[in-house]
Order: C-alpha cells, then sequence, then structure tokens
C-alpha cells in the first residue's frame, strides 16, 4: 500500500527530445544479444524521479521504504553498471562540460556520468505490482538531452495520461543485459554507433506507446 498521492518537487519532464543513450554493453558489431536490445522498446510504465532520497521522502508518492529502497538500488546500479568512457571529453560531449568525474574499478581508470538522481518505475504485475528503482542521469548531447537511466532508457512523458514514463526493462533489463560486464567507450565506438550525431543509433528506433512530448 503506498502512501497519497501529492504535489511533489520531483522532476517531472515536460519536454523529451528524440535520442539514443549512451550504452556501455557492446558494440554495434557484437553479434550477442546485447547489442539489438533497445532500452526503449517495450512495456512503458509510469515513473516517478527525484534529486536525493529525501525529496522523494517529502513528495510522498511512493513510500520511504521504497524510496530507500530504490535509492539503494540507484547507487548499486551507478558504481556497477554506469555508462563508462575512456576520457573525460568524450563523456563530457554527452553529459555536459563538469558533468563526468573519474572512477576506478579493479584497477581500470575511466570516466563516468555523476549521478542526477535517480529513477523508480511502477511495475505492473497482472492484479498486482511492485516498484523498482534504478540511477538517472542528465545527457546533453546533440543528439537529444534528456534524463535517462542507468540501462539506458530515456524518461519521456505519455500524452494521454500526462504521466513521466520509462520503458519496463530499463527499469529492470534481462538477465542478460544486467549481468553483461561494462565496456569503457572510446569517441570511435560512440559515434559508430550513431552517438554524438554519428548517424542513426538503434536506440532512435522507437517503440514508445504514446507520444511525449511538451
Amino acid at each position: 500500500m503506498t502512501a497519497p498521492r501529492k504535489r511533489s518537487n520531483s522532476l517531472k519532464l515536460s519536454t523529451m527530445l528524440a535520442g539514443a543513450a549512451s550504452l556501455t554493453l557492446a558494440g554495434c558489431d557484437d553479434p550477442s544479444p546485447q547489442a539489438s536490445w533497445d532500452p526503449n522498446r517495450g512495456e512503458q510504465v509510469e515513473a516517478f524521479s527525484y534529486k536525493s532520497l529525501a525529496e522523494c521522502q517529502v513528495a510522498n508518492e511512493v513510500s520511504d521504504e521504497q524510496c530507500a529502497t530504490s535509492w539503494a538500488a540507484a547507487q548499486k546500479d551507478d558504481a556497477e553498471k554506469a555508462p563508462r568512457y575512456d576520457a573525460r571529453a568524450t563523456c563530457e560531449e554527452a553529459y555536459g562540460a563538469g558533468n563526468c568525474v573519474p572512477r576506478t574499478e579493479n584497477g581500470q581508470s575511466f570516466f563516468g556520468p555523476m549521478l542526477a538522481g535517480f529513477v523508480i518505475g511502477r511495475m505492473l504485475d497482472g492484479g498486482g505490482g511492485y516498484y523498482r528503482g534504478t540511477g538517472m542521469y542528465r545527457r546533453d548531447d546533440r543528439d537529444g538531452g534528456g534524463y535517462y537511466s542507468t540501462w539506458g532508457g530515456r524518461l519521456g512523458r505519455d500524452y494521454g495520461t500526462g504521466k513521466t514514463v520509462i520503458s519496463k526493462t530499463s527499469i529492470d533489463p534481462p538477465d542478460v543485459i544486467r549481468n553483461a560486464p561494462p565496456k569503457v567507450q572510446t569517441r570511435t565506438s560512440v559515434v559508430s554507433r550513431g552517438g554524438f550525431g554519428g548517424g542513426r543509433s538503434y536506440a532512435k528506433s522507437g517503440g514508445f506507446k504514446g507520444g511525449f512530448g511538451g
């Protein structure tokens, strides 16, 4: 049972531009399933987005316990699966100047975007449902800005309901995606997949239910 809904200061996105997510799971020439996976396809679910745990708790859109659980999941996903780049400049082309920080894992150094907050998806399942959270990043590249989940899905707005939505799989991805080791991207690999204005990316193929926009 969730707490009563009320107006909040959460990040409600009024306009979403078309854009490709910066996936770090595989290159476009990789024959594995994750190479052709589009995080924006599939069922769309209602989403709640927040800059901080405190903002989530004050909003009262989900329970305080769910806020805490989702924030913990966001931090875990950020640490393990956040986009990775070999150079700060490459990262900042996507996420904006000053928005990328150095990271190290298992002796490997790379740059990644700063966590902008977290997003919670209301996952409907038959007669019931559950909530799941993950990290959220603000993209600012010429392919189209907006807020994206750790797994690459873009937050949008359903014209029919006016609600903020995101694809279910970009909150709770399939195991082949969740368990795939992240790869450090170079500028060449990003452009080869259509990023940074380099051409059409598979993530631009659509798949949203309803329309998004202001």
